[in-house]
C-alpha cells in the first residue's frame, strides 16, 4: 500500500477514480451477494485499533492484526507482522495461507496510531485473494482493495489516517480523501451507521462530508422519484428525444447523466436504463410513469418515476 507523507508531498483531491470505485462496489455485490455484504454489518471498532507506546511492539501489532482478521471475517487466516525500513506503508505476501506475512514500515514503531489503517488494506488484499476477486490493472486492483476495505467496515481507518496541515501531508492508499468519504457514506447509508464520532483527524471528517454529499446525490438522480425539479426537467427533455441514432450518444447520456433510453423490442415503447444508487448494477425499466423497482443484485427497492 502506498503512503504519502512529509510537509511538501502533494495529495490528490476530488473524484478522479469514481468510475472504478463504483465498479468495485458492484463487483463486491456480485461476488459476495447481498446477504454476504450484509454480513459485514459491524465496522471495525476504534478500541480494537488502539495501539500506543504502552503496548509491547510485536504483541500489540499481532493483537491489532488479529482484530482486523476477525472484522473481515477471515477466522482461519493468521497475520505475521514484521517491521522493516520501507517507503511503502505495508505489503503482504499473498499465498495459500493460513499464514500471511505482512511487512509494515518502521515508522509504525513510533507512529502506532495508523498501524490498523495500514493493516486494513493488507488484510483486505488477503480477503480478495481468497475470493478470487481482482481487476486486471495494478492501479485498478488497488482501488478495488481500498474500496472493499471501506465498504466492508475496516477501511474507515484509511480515511482517518489522512492529515493535511502546515506540518504534515499524509494519506494512505490509492483513493483520494473525498473518494474514501464517498465509499464510507455508501456503507453508512446501507447499514445506518454514523462514523462522525470515530474520526480523530478533522481533515478526514471534512473529506467524509464532501464524499457524503456526492453519495447522497446518487439517490437524487432521475429516474428516481427523489430527483429534484431541474434534474426532472432535463430527464423529460431527454425522454422526448428518445434513443440516440446508431453510433451517436445515448439519449440522456450527457455530462453528469447516468441514464439511457432504449427501444422496447421493435415497438414504439421506451425503456430507461440507469445504475442502482446502492450497488451500481444497471437496471432497465419501462417508461410508464411512477413505479417501484427492485434491484436484482442488492435487492434494494427503488421508487422511480420513469
Amino acid at each position: 500500500m502506498t503512503q504519502k507523507g512529509g510537509p511538501g508531498g502533494p495529495i490528490e483531491h476530488g473524484f478522479p477514480h469514481l468510475a472504478t470505485v463504483r465498479a468495485s462496489i458492484t463487483a463486491l455485490f456480485r461476488r459476495l451477494s447481498a446477504d454476504g455484504i450484509r454480513a459485514y454489518d459491524t465496522s471495525f471498532a476504534p478500541a480494537d485499533a488502539a495501539f500506543d507506546t504502552t503496548d509491547d511492539l510485536h504483541l500489540g501489532a499481532q493483537r491489532v492484526a488479529s482484530a482486523m482478521v476477525r472484522a473481515l471475517r477471515l477466522p482461519d487466516a493468521r497475520m505475521v507482522v514484521a517491521f522493516r525500513p520501507t517507503e511503502q506503508a505495508a505489503t503482504v505476501e499473498l499465498a495459500a495461507g493460513p499464514e500471511y506475512f505482512v511487512e509494515v514500515s518502521d515508522r509504525f514503531r513510533i507512529h502506532r496510531r495508523d498501524l490498523a489503517a495500514a493493516l486494513s488494506h493488507e488484510v483486505t488484499h488477503v480477503l480478495l485473494h481468497r475470493l478470487d476477486l481482482r481487476f486486471p490493472g495494478t492501479e485498478e486492483n488497488e482501488i478495488l482493495t481500498d474500496t472493499a476495505a471501506v465498504y466492508l467496515g475496516a477501511g474507515w481507518l484509511l480515511l482517518d489516517a489522512y492529515r493535511e496541515d502546515a506540518l504534515t501531508h499524509q494519506k494512505f492508499g490509492y483513493l483520494t480523501p473525498e473518494e474514501f468519504g464517498y465509499v464510507l457514506a455508501k456503507r453508512d447509508a446501507l447499514f445506518g451507521e454514523d462514523p462522525s464520532t470515530w474520526f480523530t483527524s478533522p481533515q478526514a471528517y471534512e473529506a467524509y462530508v464532501r464524499g457524503r454529499a456526492l453519495a447522497e446525490r446518487d439517490h437524487h438522480r432521475p429516474p428516481l422519484a427523489a430527483a429534484g425539479a431541474l434534474a426532472r426537467r432535463r430527464y423529460a427533455k431527454a425522454r422526448r428525444s428518445g434513443p440516440a441514432p446508431a453510433g451517436g450518444p445515448a439519449g440522456g447520456s450527457g455530462a453528469g447523466s447516468a441514464y439511457r433510453f432504449e427501444r422496447e423490442g421493435s415497438g414504439p415503447g421506451l425503456r430507461v436504463s440507469f445504475p442502482c444508487p446502492v450497488c451500481g448494477q444497471r437496471l432497465r425499466l419501462p417508461v410508464r410513469g411512477r413505479l417501484r423497482a427492485r434491484c436484482g443484485l442488492c435487492r434494494t427497492v427503488l421508487d422511480c418515476d420513469t
